[in-house]
């Protein structure tokens, strides 16, 4: 098979390590100033990669910490404690966390049944807000939390940090300047092979509060396949592979194109090779209309060895002239005419430490930063139609501004998800 011949452009990749470097500069200039004091709302793996992004950014302070793990909280306290050189304090519940004096912002990175409470919680107190994606575990969750951001005046970033790689930023100057023609579709896909722990239950770690873990979702049994950073592709609590990891290139793509909520979602797969491992599809395809174009949404989690896996991660847009697919350090510009070579544009960049560090030059400026509680919903709204879709096996048909679905009342039923006592929902009944 041949090799296409590439040219690289790194001015993108550029431009984004001159933008982590200002707005490190002016975290350097507000040192005079007292540094941001922070919560951390969830110290697993990501929580801490978030941590230690603020803290590379400069000018924070991680003033308490909160987790149900007391061993996670432990280590996370440890290794920030040789980071800043200050000890943060530990809770176990985060209103606790939430009443720490002085507390200016809070970074919340539970899993999306833990995003709701916390979040209007801190916007009840008027604190700023780094929430992970998605928003919400599901629709009216979303709606309340935006509702609440907005009555609060705070500045909320949602941690769709690939808004800030080179090859969604790239992608959507050229596509938004004109270059490649009215885009006529797009399709975006993430194939890989997904582990699958031992689903057998067994008893939680002695240092996990699993009741508390649970929290408003059903109290489901313990077991690997469910527990710490194996969540994701369960039912109750990650919702799967497109709510989990693909909801970054549905963002993406409606950042790119510059589209709402879907008009209509339909949604078919199944469980075909994981049956019995995990409890959400392992191949799935999605067919969201928005306005401007279809969007198509395929994965597969198993045997995912691709003919071209520099493809198995990205966004394809096809426009009238030309054809864009991006991923997030490389976008590839696919000339319609014979004879003409693609063009490949990439170079590397940290994207979640420039969204760390966006959002904490928004707390500085009171500017809001890129993704906003409303635009977190909107992407949150459009995988969360999809699995609705797929458990209903129908088209769903979506009323954004009234945020209803139409003519399916059994799929509307599953717009809100009632909470397991004593935790009570948060969007009106």
């Amino acid at each position: 098979m041949k090799t296409l011949p590439r040219r690289t452009f790194l001015g993108t990749a550029a431009a984004a390590a001159a933008t982590f470097t200002t707005l490190r500069a002016k975290a350097q200039e507000s040192s005079a100033s007292p540094a941001i004091r922070l919560g951390l709302i969830g110290c697993g793996w990501w929580g801490l990669l978030d941590a230690k992004a603020a803290l590379k950014a400069g000018g924070v302070e991680f003033a308490a910490l909160c987790d149900v793990d007391s061993e996670r909280l432990a280590k996370a306290a440890d290794e920030i404690e040789k980071l800043q050189g200050s000890r943060p304090s530990t809770f176990k519940q985060y209103d606790d966390l939430l009443a720490v004096p002085e507390l200016k912002a809070v970074i919340i990175a539970t899993p999306p049944h833990w995003h709701a409470l916390p979040f209007i919680a801190a916007c009840g107190r008027g604190l700023d807000i780094y929430c992970e994606k998605p928003l919400a575990y599901d629709i009216r969750e979303g709606r309340a939390m935006a509702d609440a951001a907005k009555k609060a005046g705070n500045i909320v970033q949602i941690g769709f940090q690939r808004r800030q790689a080179t090859g969604f930023m790239g992608a959507r100057k050229y596509v938004q300047e004109g270059k490649a023609g009215r885009i006529v579709s797009a399709e975006a896909q993430i194939h890989y092979t997904a582990e699958t722990p031992d689903p057998t239950p067994a008893e939680p770690p002695a240092s996990l509060d699993w009741d508390l873990w649970c929290g408003p979702a059903p109290l489901i049994p313990y077991s690997k396949a469910v527990g710490h950073m194996n969540w994701r592709l369960e039912k109750t609590t990650g919702q799967g592979h497109l709510v989990d990891w693909g909801i970054h290139l549905i963002d993406g793509a409606r950042w790119i194109l510059g589209a709402g909520a879907p008009l209509a979602v339909t949604a078919a797969g199944g469980l075909h090779h994981l049956k019995g491992k995990i409890t959400t599809p392992d191949i799935l395809t999605v067919h969201f209309e928005f306005d401007q174009c279809p969007l198509t949404w395929r994965h597969r989690i198993w045997g995912a060895q691709d003919f071209n896996p520099d493809t198995s991660n990205g966004i394809f847009l096809y426009g009238e002239k030309e054809t864009v697919f991006c991923t997030d350090n490389k976008w590839i510009v696919l000339p319609r005419g014979r004879g003409q070579q693609p063009q490949v544009h990439e170079g590397g960049n940290d994207s979640s430490g420039l969204h760390i560090a966006e959002f904490l030059q928004a707390v500085r400026s009171r500017q809001q930063p890129t993704c906003s509680p409303e635009d977190g919903h909107l992407s949150t709204t459009a995988v969360k139609l999809a699995m609705i879709s797929y458990d209903t096996g129908a088209k769903i048909t979506w009323d954004a501004k009234a945020e209803q679905i139409v003519g399916n009342p059994e799929a509307a039923e599953l717009l809100k998800r009632e909470y397991r006592s004593p935790w009570k929902h948060p969007f009106p009944a």
